[in-house]
């Protein structure tokens, strides 16, 4: 299992490749529909927004705002979690995609939290990929989420998005990020959350919702959807 739960990005067809002037248009649109995207995760601090993206990893966020009330509150902070017991971390979020392997990544997260960084979430990329299943993904959501970083993230959603709007035919999530992030250049937080819901309600893996879309005139990928 990798440090980060995660599958090999959806095969995408090639298709060609969307143009400045289209890629600013594009970046209007989002940001037109999608002025102040925020995650739909719920979480009421850094630790529990850490957590909650963590949990997120290859499971809706529907289920995990199922899954965290009762694991917030028997561990309501990193001093806590990390002295939790494994079997009892596992019983909480059993329901969760990967359980076994995301609840020793929480409580070795929280140790190192604790032990490190004196019981505080480290609010720096390069520190938080340093903890126990935080990889640059989920570093990214939550610097986007809690500072507003001009960070881009690139989950199935917006790896899905970004082939079929001709902003990239990158095979790697990594590599579409740097994609995204170079040719956007600024409200790359807003734009991550956009390409997210956009890709999750209207864009979605099977049955996009075509008819009408707004983004239908840059559209790249019009036959042949495939997740």
């Amino acid at each position: 299992m990798t440090k980060e739960n995660k599958k090999s990005p959806p095969k995408m067809k090639r298709v060609k490749l969307s143009t400045k002037v289209q890629i600013e248009a594009i970046k209007k649109l989002f940001l037109e529909h999608y002025p102040a995207s925020t995650t739909e995760l719920e979480y009421s601090n850094l630790y529990e927004l850490l957590v909650s993206v963590m949990l997120s990893a290859q499971c809706t966020d529907k289920r995990v705002n199922i899954i965290t009330p009762a694991l917030f509150e028997k561990y309501p902070d990193p001093v806590r979690l990390a002295t939790a017991d494994l079997e009892d971390v596992k019983e909480l979020i059993n329901s969760c995609s990967f359980f076994n392997n995301k609840a020793v990544n929480l409580i070795k997260m929280a140790q190192r939290v604790v032990e490190v960084y004196g019981g505080e979430i480290p609010l720096e990329q390069k520190e938080l990929v340093t903890l126990a299943g935080v990889g640059q993904k989920t570093a990214n959501v939550v610097m986007i989420e809690y500072t507003n970083a001009n960070l881009m993230a690139v989950d199935t959603h917006v790896f899905r998005v970004a082939h079929r709007l001709g902003l990239s035919n990158a095979t790697t999530a990594l590599k579409v990020e740097e994609e995204l992030s170079r040719k956007f250049k600024s409200d790359l937080h807003l734009l991550h959350q956009a390409m997210v819901l956009f890709g999750r309600y209207r864009c979605k893996a099977v049955k996009p919702e075509c008819e009408g879309c707004y983004m239908e005139p840059y559209c790249k990928s019009k036959e042949g959807f495939k997740a």
